[in-house]
């Protein structure tokens, strides 16, 4: 397993250790002491989920917040996203900062979101099975959303705004300048 740092702290690109032959292929999607001592990190996931979505489909950016905050580690079972972070805790040195990836069935990153970060992802092959594994349970009056295309966050998507198939909860969520204020 390799992990890299990112320019969100405590946020982490993970690439497997592949074992390749003529019957197809092995590896650890996760093993939480190789992770621990990469990372220097401890966590301990106690849901996982699944979603499946077609091109141009856009999910989040989401986040639990306080005692139902999550970390997150996501990957992709089938097909392309480009997986998005963004820093949402106020406290953080790296506060604000957006990490984007393409998370892949062919390359199969993973990406590590510490809790606190807004998360989301944009469909960008012709359909995606999108996995993720977290560290605390869904709480929705925990939950909080920010509009995915506000343009003070720069974050591309690799699907226009125009044919971006979005959630009304995700339409009407909030910009990132009410966000800092709430």
């Amino acid at each position: 397993m390799k992990i890299e740092k990112t320019i969100i702290q405590g946020c982490y690109i993970i690439e497997p250790t592949i074992f390749e032959d003529e019957r197809g292929y092995f590896f650890e999607s996760f093993n939480q002491q190789s992770f621990e001592e990469l990372s220097g990190l401890k966590t301990n996931f106690v849901q996982d989920n699944q979603s499946q979505s077609t091109y141009g489909v856009v999910r989040g950016l989401h986040a639990q917040l306080g005692n139902y905050a999550q970390a997150k580690l996501v990957r992709v079972l089938e097909g392309d996203v480009m997986d998005v972070a963004v820093d949402a805790r106020r406290d953080s040195p790296t506060f604000g900062n957006v990490v984007q990836v393409e998370l892949s069935t062919e390359n199969k990153k993973q990406l590590f979101i510490p809790r606190g970060c807004l998360h989301g992802f944009s469909v960008i092959s012709e359909k995606a099975t999108f996995f993720y594994k977290c560290d605390n349970f869904y709480d929705k009056a925990s939950e909080v959303s920010v509009n995915p295309f506000d343009e003070s966050l720069a974050i591309n998507w690799k699907i226009a705004r125009d044919e971006a198939i979005i959630s009304e909860k995700d339409k009407n969520a909030l910009s990132w300048s009410k966000f800092l204020k709430a």
